[in-house]
């Protein structure tokens, strides 16, 4: 993963590669391995480190701490039961998905002659693989890089057995393969994205960095209609679609979250509040955390206001814009939310994966600090969880660093994507005003 800052600023338009592939036509490999080597070892680090987590996810290796799986063997396939029964689990306030995460739920019974947690182990895995091919073939390309693919054969196993043991992994499959086929088919994008956003509403961010107005509307139109029409099937087909917004709206403060912290130190000052299952997730309830959950909202709404003030100050898109800015806008959302599960990480993994495709993309640096963020993520969860609910020192320390990588890679990505795409364009239309003006004065 070597090399933050491209040499160039891909001049040739949206999709195109422009001067990111300044290091020769014909360059495949670069960083991380070179050619057919590279990619032999990246397949075998893969096959490696993915034979490690479904041992793990199948209780042959172990970890210290609570069992993951139980969130697939005892929850996912709870609600299995219900919604082939033709309803949505609308009784059961741990159900916060919109309408098409139930597709993931009840996956595994394309694979009947397994049991349901087996299946769906086995999908999360043909899911990580199809992306990491399709990282692949994109990083083999001219001008493009396989740093984005060892990304993500690094960065999934990182996380530890909750990669496979949620269905989060899906969903970042279907976000990689709308960002890579963006770059050319809008439509496509538009439609992988709302797609994307009624399994975990987050995938709508992707649309954040579509550059020009045709391209833009395209993608909004098409996402909008495939929204529309996925969503009317889902509500027609089972009642309880739409009941996940309640469940949403009333959850609080999670212990694992950046506004969790403050409880997490006001607890060694006498703060008398208390740590509980709350719709789904282990959350801090007592005084003041209602304060802080809507504070959380406050710097949510501020992060969509930075990111439409950027959309409107953007002077030029470059070939890895319109990843960086999926990367650094779902960021924003995971940094400020009120709850920041362990498998958010993957998600991140997986954009931060799609930015280091391309050579000119300057999301090397919150790449690494996405990387090590996740390593941590697997120390907090669910190796010292106890040390974390309890708020001991180790467990807060724990979330400190975590919740810091992450703020730090938030504000870099921030920053280098500002920079890249109104900062140095709009002093580069300066210098030629001036050089015009001083000459004039030159010669008059």
């Amino acid at each position: 993963m070597a090399g933050g800052r491209g040499s160039g600023d891909g001049t040739g338009g949206f999709g195109g590669d422009g001067a990111e592939g300044a290091g020769g036509a014909g360059s495949r490999g670069g960083a991380g391995g070179s050619g057919r080597g590279g990619t032999w070892l990246a397949a075998l680090v893969w096959i490696l480190t993915r034979t490690a987590l479904l041992l793990c996810v199948l209780d042959v290796l172990t970890l210290p701490g609570p069992d993951v799986t139980t969130d697939v063997s005892v929850i996912y396939e709870g609600w299995y039961e219900v919604l082939k029964n033709g309803t949505y689990p609308m009784d059961d306030v741990a159900w916060q998905y919109p309408p098409a995460a139930a597709l993931a739920i009840l996956s595994p019974a394309l694979l009947p002659f397994l049991g349901y947690a087996s299946a769906f182990f086995a999908l999360t895995l043909l899911c990580d693989s199809l992306v990491f091919g399709l990282l692949l073939y994109a990083g083999g390309k001219t001008g493009k890089s396989p740093r984005g693919a060892w990304v993500w054969v690094a960065g999934v196993p990182l996380l530890g057995p909750t990669a496979y043991a949620r269905y989060d992994l899906m969903v970042t499959a279907v976000a990689v393969a709308a960002l890579l086929a963006g770059a050319r088919h809008p439509r496509t994008l538009g439609a992988l994205a709302a797609f994307g956003a009624l399994l975990k509403v987050w995938p709508l961010l992707l649309l954040a960095g579509v550059p020009g107005v045709r391209a833009n509307r395209r993608a909004w139109a098409t996402a909008a209609g495939t929204a529309a029409a996925v969503a009317v099937a889902l509500v027609a087909a089972m009642p309880g679609a739409l009941a996940f917004l309640t469940f949403q709206r009333e959850r609080g403060t999670e212990v694992e979250s950046l506004g969790g912290l403050v409880f997490h130190v006001a607890r060694h000052h006498g703060w008398q509040g208390q740590v509980l299952l709350n719709y789904g997730s282990v959350e801090f309830v007592g005084r003041h955390v209602t304060l802080v959950s809507t504070l959380s909202l406050g710097l949510a709404l501020l992060a969509l206001g930075w990111l439409v003030l950027w959309r409107l100050r953007v002077q030029k898109f470059v070939a890895s814009t319109l990843c960086d800015a999926a990367f650094a806008a779902v960021l924003l959302f995971t940094t400020t939310s009120r709850v920041i599960s362990p498998q958010y990480m993957i998600w991140l993994v997986g954009l931060a994966a799609v930015c280091l495709v391309f050579r000119g993309s300057r999301m090397a640096l919150p790449a690494w600090l996405v990387l090590a963020a996740t390593g941590v993520s697997l120390l907090e969860f669910p190796v010292w969880f106890s040390q974390v609910v309890a708020s001991e020192p180790l467990g807060v320390l724990l979330l400190f660093v975590r919740n810091g990588l992450l703020v730090a890679a938030t504000l870099t990505a921030c920053l280098r994507l500002w920079r890249q795409t109104v900062s140095e364009p709009g002093r580069r239309r300066l210098l030629p005003a001036q050089s015009t003006r001083d000459n004039a004065l030159l010669s008059s």
